[in-house]
């Protein structure tokens, strides 16, 4: 077979389990979710906002049997001893452990015995963290970083339209793999969405697999540089029949080959994406395995470091590795000898699967990160923009028009602008420019420019401008500068301050700066919004946005 001919092989091939997911992601009427989905969050206060905002929207039960639990949600703190939290690792199984009691007290399920017998699956998404790159917007949703809105609307189950949200977009996106993760726990992180180039539906193999995106080429040490895979943390497969994996982190090609040894001939490599997947009979060995720290809530343990690379690399490398990071040499001994002991012990008594897989979402996987500002306005920019990528965003998202459930007839819209859920009288919006939930009688938005959840008499907004859940009665309205961001920050008593920034600004390099316009710095709004009720603040907010609209007669 010619190269030509394989290679338009396999854009068929691609082509095919595009459509495949892409139809999966967006099927409303059997929507692929997991049968347990757990949430964990900063607080009780955003549980209880996640619990309810899904069960009854993205994770609704479609079953008319009131007797079936499934799908369920559960949504959970990380109440650890430390304000550093206890790393993805612990916070893992921790999370999981909280789940299983919810689920035992709200529906009288167990939750880690129906995993063992293979009856569910279930999915966990780690939503915890500041977010400070993408400042001001998670102080905007008075820290519920998952909850920061994307201009683009979906439906609710009373017929409105509101922007959906980043994690709901995530947990619809991570669904198609549920059919495939019977008997699992799988993990996800909530600020990303792709769309697979490879087969999501498959057969597990191993007690663990992880998400990469394995490059085509042999592992050379040329692909090695011209990938850039020195920068990530990369998983080996072996090219054996098993497809055992092993990862390491941010080291050069001869150091990745010696490090990797022990798996032999080395097939494919690629960057791993964090997410993976963990048998029932794994997730209890772990949990088992960190009993103490678990039931003390102490210790700060991460998957990557503490988990994948011990049971995967051979001690002298692990070491070798973890010294690059300041980990004293007895440490990571010490810490390599129990995970290598417990692994013993694990495949011993679980023979039918391999340690360590891999999942390949397809080196060329559509990928779209809203973690930090930069990110959140290119990647919601794509909505405007022509391409296959642009594409099926918004098919993903259910858009199939550049102006959806609209009123501004009165309001010249540049052919490449996006407006959903829009009323406004007058105005224009410029190229490129995305607008969602925004009610007005005059809107003047800039090129390039994303407003989301914005009711005033007159918005302004410069180019590329980002204005977000802002509200005034006032005759002056909402005006931004270009490059400006703009947020509101609500109370629960509906009080309202205003936090700036730029387009140019990176929020974590800014966190402790007081930037112009602002009284006060992102750490300490940060403070302030921590414990907020952002139910209730989210309940205040659409009182008031309703008001101003109602004031101008839309």
């Amino acid at each position: 077979m010619s190269s030509s001919t394989s290679e338009k092989r396999q854009k068929m091939d691609q082509a095919a389990i595009i459509e495949a997911a892409m139809s999966a992601m967006t099927d409303a009427t059997n929507p692929a979710v997991f049968d347990v989905t757990i949430i964990c969050t900063t607080d009780d206060f955003q549980a209880s906002y996640w619990m309810d905002r899904l069960s009854s929207g993205v994770c609704k039960s479609t079953s008319s049997d009131s007797t079936n639990n499934y799908p369920m949600v559960i949504a959970v703190s990380e109440d650890w001893s430390s304000s550093s939290g206890a790393g993805n690792g612990l916070g893992t199984l921790y999370a999981f452990q909280k789940a299983c009691n919810v689920a035992k007290e709200k529906y009288g399920a167990n939750l880690a015995q129906e995993l063992m017998e293979g009856k569910i699956s279930a999915a966990l998404y780690h939503t915890a963290g500041k977010g400070t790159r993408l400042a001001p917007l998670p102080a905007s949703e008075n820290n519920n970083k998952p909850g920061v809105k994307l201009p683009v609307c979906h439906q609710l189950a009373d017929g409105t339209y509101e922007p959906i949200t980043v994690l709901e977009a995530v947990v619809r996106q991570t669904g198609i793999y549920a059919s495939s993760r019977n008997g699992r726990l799988s993990v996800f992180w909530g600020d990303q969405i792709f769309v697979p180039t490879a087969p999501f539906k498959y057969t597990p193999t191993h007690h663990v697999d992880i998400m990469c995106t394995l490059e085509e080429e042999p592992p050379t040490e040329k692909v090695w540089k011209e990938k850039g895979l020195e920068k990530y943390g990369v998983i080996a497969v072996s090219g054996g029949g098993k497809g055992d994996a092993a990862q390491v982190e941010k080291v050069d090609h001869p150091t990745a080959m010696r490090m990797l040894k022990n798996l032999g001939d080395i097939a494919r490599v690629g960057p791993s994406l964090g997410s993976f997947s963990v048998s029932a009979k794994m997730l209890q060995a772990l949990c088992d395995e960190f009993s103490s720290e678990l039931a003390a809530k102490d210790g700060k343990l991460d998957t990557d470091p503490h988990f994948w690379m011990p049971l995967t690399l051979p001690q002298d490398e692990y070491i070798s590795l973890m010294s690059q990071k300041g980990v004293d040499e007895q440490e990571s001994s010490s810490h390599h000898a129990r995970m290598a002991k417990m692994k013993d012990a694990f495949l011993a008594a679980n023979p039918e699967l391999g340690m360590f897989g891999s999942v390949d979402v397809g080196s060329n996987a559509c990928w779209w990160d809203y973690g930090q500002l930069k990110l959140y306005i290119a990647n919601n920019l794509k909505l405007s923009e022509e391409g296959d990528d642009a594409d099926l965003l918004r098919r993903f998202f259910g858009v199939t028009g550049r102006t959806m459930n609209s009123e501004i007839s009165g309001v010249t819209v540049d052919g490449s602008a996006s407006a959903f859920s829009c009323k406004a009288k007058s105005g224009s919006v410029g190229a490129n420019a995305t607008i969602a939930a925004v009610e007005a009688e005059e809107i003047q938005i800039g090129e390039g420019a994303i407003v989301v959840n914005c009711a005033a008499k007159k918005i302004v907004a410069g180019k590329g401008a980002v204005l977000y859940n802002l509200v005034s009665e006032s005759e002056d309205g909402i005006v931004a500068e270009d490059g400006d961001v703009v947020v509101s920050v609500t109370d629960t008593e509906g009080s309202s301050m205003l936090l700036k920034s730029k387009t140019s600004i990176c929020g974590g390099e800014a966190w402790k700066q007081v930037l112009d316009g602002n009284k006060i710095s992102f750490e300490e709004v940060h403070k302030q919004n921590r414990d907020a009720d952002v139910s209730s603040i989210e309940k205040k907010r659409k009182e008031l946005y309703k008001k101003a609209s109602s004031s101008f007669g839309l």
